[in-house]
């Protein structure tokens, strides 16, 4: 027995600023990733992709392939193991691509069709880029138009929500804005690609990735491969980011597979251009928004509708025409969402799936609003702010919008905003300003958490959570503080195990959330074991939790993060350069952890705000079905001379019946940051751009050069 001082009265952790307590492990390279971990006689895999976009693969030249040096198998779908994707798991059932080598069909370009097995890499690279595949094609569609005669309204929940009269309302209103609005395609482009390294030890079948979950990940496997519940282990200690897309992929399914009939560990690691097609991205949009308000911008009604696209073999829904739902007050609603299946890849969650885009059509169509009405922008949302759930009439748990547009505008200098366009000038850049709301809703999962008290007199906190380069263990180590009583630097956290029991997934803006809690209430089992003073064994004393059953006593309410996004923006009248001089959000985002890494998620969110409305969009040949231009050269995104000054801050924003009041940071710093961007365009031009990006060509075509603006506010991208 060793006698060590247990918790102490030290408090206030939780809310001050620290440093990632893996940080120097980052910048001296200690932490590894998926594919820098060593593992005896590691083979390598390279995947083969389709190079049609629809048809079947007649034959694979596998013999040439095989006799190289030192291939060791090619897999394909005529020699590879059976797997079954037929299963609903966490998010329902799993997009057909993991089901790799099933089958002969091919559904995009892009497609798995083999898998080259080698001693090394650069091996089987080189006799991955010589294997032949042959193909019998059929013609292709990827055209996506809002008049798609293929697209339907999906049988999910919230598809189609109405209330109210809407044509009544429309009729009787003073005001309409009519206009629709379209968003690209848009990738995730993590730092770290994706990656899984996968072994057999003693009948388990370990995987080492980079994931969004590995509790997730583990079950997903067990089911794919019809394993054994508990004999799956997946490992994924630091994550390079993932933005919606590192959930169940190709990687840990074919390095699983490749591992079982090879009996060695087997990695499998993505290229940059590999993810363009097997990863997911964000669908492009067709949305249209009517709105209809009285004289002095009351609203009467809101009308919301949102198409997206999917692939042929898996549904996805991009729900952009419900961020308005929790918003704004009227007195009809009407929300609907359709999609049209395509030649295409899958679609997936992207960093705030609906919100992103919804918030780009929806607060635009609002400043086109308050233009009409002669009202500020700011005024006319603050006119309509909602007592409960305009569509649900759930009361808030806590809404603090309106506190975010005056604390924004305060610190934005709003008060000396001229309301008229095209009137602020320097040389030949004008200047304009705009701003729009955001909103995210908070989600909570079931998580469980051990908490160990060691006999050195630390603690050692163990959850499955995922880290994905959110300051996560950060975030954990600081609620284990404050909730033991102990200053931090006694918590060790231990994440990303699935060995640990089930988590909740970093996605959602719900992670820290969901952790946290079990955190909390696993210290609370700890301090009940503890005697103050007394002896702690050399094995140390755990106490464990499940938040599963605490999820039912959360009262029935609409809860939300909220902000208001500000920008400043430079339109070159020569060039159609946009921009953008500074961006301001303010958010009420419920209880901060870390400051420090709180206000990096939020300012991270409205650069990649910026990015979707000056640069971000894929674009595929209609001839190939192909993406152009797949890679980080190809795919413009903000890059340092592209980001302003940007400052991020909040408002106190309590909720007293939330026993854990983390709303979640991770995606409401883009919400809405687009089309602040787009209303400053329109303040500094008097064009409207509702297409994005918001192109230098796009900005020239729409008549922003001296003398082709002929009417205030005349024109649309």
């Amino acid at each position: 027995m060793t006698t060590t001082t247990g918790p102490t009265a030290v408090t206030g952790s939780v809310g001050v600023a620290h440093t990632r307590v893996e940080g120097r492990d980052k910048v001296t390279g200690a932490a590894r990733y998926a594919a820098e971990i060593p593992f005896t006689d590691l083979a390598h895999g390279w995947l083969v992709l389709s190079t049609i976009a629809r048809g079947r693969v007649t034959s694979v030249e596998a013999e040439p392939a095989l006799a190289m040096p030192g291939v060791l198998t090619v897999l394909h779908h005529g020699n590879a193991p059976r797997i079954d994707v037929d299963y609903q798991g966490l998010l329902g059932s799993p997009d057909p691509v993991v089901g790799v080598f099933q089958h002969d069909r091919v559904p995009f370009v892009g497609w798995p069709v083999a898998l080259v097995v080698a001693e090394t890499s650069e091996q089987a690279r080189e006799a991955a880029e010589t294997l032949v595949v042959h193909y019998a094609q059929e013609p292709h569609d990827i055209a996506f138009s809002a008049g798609h005669p293929g697209s339907y309204t999906p049988e999910a929940d919230g598809m189609h929500t109405e209330k109210g009269d809407l044509e009544a309302q429309l009729a009787a209103s003073a005001h309409v804005v009519d206009a629709e609005y379209t968003t690209p395609e848009e990738h995730h482009s993590p730092l770290e690609p994706h990656a899984a390294t996968a072994r057999w030890d003693n009948g388990r079948l370990e995987v080492v990735d980079s994931n969004q979950g590995s509790s997730w990940i583990a079950d997903e496997l067990t089911k794919v491969f019809s394993l054994d519940p508990g004999s799956v282990r997946v490992r994924s200690e630091h994550v390079g980011g993932a933005f919606g897309s590192k959930g169940l992929r190709v990687p840990q399914v074919l390095a699983a597979m490749a591992a079982t009939v090879l009996d060695r560990p087997v990695r499998v690691v993505l290229t940059r251009r590999q993810m363009f097609s097997l990863v997911g991205y964000r669908s492009p949009t067709v949305q249209h928004v009517r709105l209809g308000a009285d004289p002095d911008g009351r609203l009467r009604a809101l009308d919301h509708q949102g198409l997206n696209l999917s692939s042929t073999v898996h549904e996805f829904v991009e729900p952009s025409a419900g961020f308005g739902r929790p918003m704004y007050d009227a007195d009809a609603h009407r929300t609907h969402t359709r999609v049209v299946r395509l030649d295409v890849p899958t679609p997936t969650w992207m960093r705030a799936p609906g919100e992103a885009p919804g918030s780009f059509a929806l607060e635009c169509a609002l400043d086109e609003l308050a233009e009409k009405c002669g009202v500020d922008p700011i005024a006319l949302r603050a006119r309509n702010e909602p007592d409960v759930g305009p569509v649900s009439g759930l009361p808030f748990s806590s809404r603090n919008l309106v506190a975010c547009f005056e604390e924004g505008a305060r610190r934005f200098g709003w008060a000396d905003r001229d309301p008229r366009p095209r009137v602020r000038r320097e040389g030949r850049w004008l200047l304009g300003t705009g701003m729009a709301a955001a909103t995210f809703p908070v989600l909570v999962g079931p998580a469980t958490a051990g908490l160990t008290a060691e006999a050195d007199g630390t603690f050692t906190v163990r959850i499955a959570a995922a880290d994905v380069g959110t300051g996560a263990r950060t975030a954990l180590a600081l609620i284990a503080a404050d909730a033991l009583e102990v200053a931090p630097e006694r918590i060790r956290v231990r994440v990303a195990d699935s060995d640990f029991g089930f988590a909740m997934i970093a996605g959602g803006s719900m992670g820290t959330r969901s952790w946290g809690w079990a955190v909390m209430a696993a210290a609370r089992e700890l301090r009940e074991k503890l005697v103050p003073g007394g002896d702690i064994p050399a094995e140390g004393v755990t106490a464990k939790a499940d938040t599963g059953a605490l999820l039912g006593t959360l009262a029935q309410k609409e809860r939300h993060s909220y902000g208001a996004q500000f920008a400043e923006v430079a339109v070159d009248v020569a060039t159609g350069e946009v921009r953008v001089r500074r961006m301001l959000g303010i958010f009420a985002a419920g209880r901060i952890i870390n400051p420090l890494t709180a206000r990096s998620q939020l300012t991270g969110g409205m650069i990649w705000g910026l990015s979707m409305a000056l640069h971000e969009e894929a674009v595929r040949d209609q001839a190939t079905g192909a993406p152009v231009g797949p890679d980080l050269a190809g795919y413009h995104v903000a890059a340092h001379a592209d980001v302003p000054h940007i400052e991020a801050d909040w408002v106190d924003d309590p909720d007293p019946d939330d026993p854990v009041g983390i709303k979640g940071i991770g995606e409401i710093g883009i919400v809405g940051a687009a089309a602040a961007i787009a209303n400053a365009v329109w303040h500094a031009t008097g064009v409207r751009h509702r297409n994005l990006p918001i192109r230098p060509d796009r900005v020239i075509e729409d008549g922003v050069t001296e003398g082709r603006v002929t009417a205030t506010g005349g024109g649309s991208a």
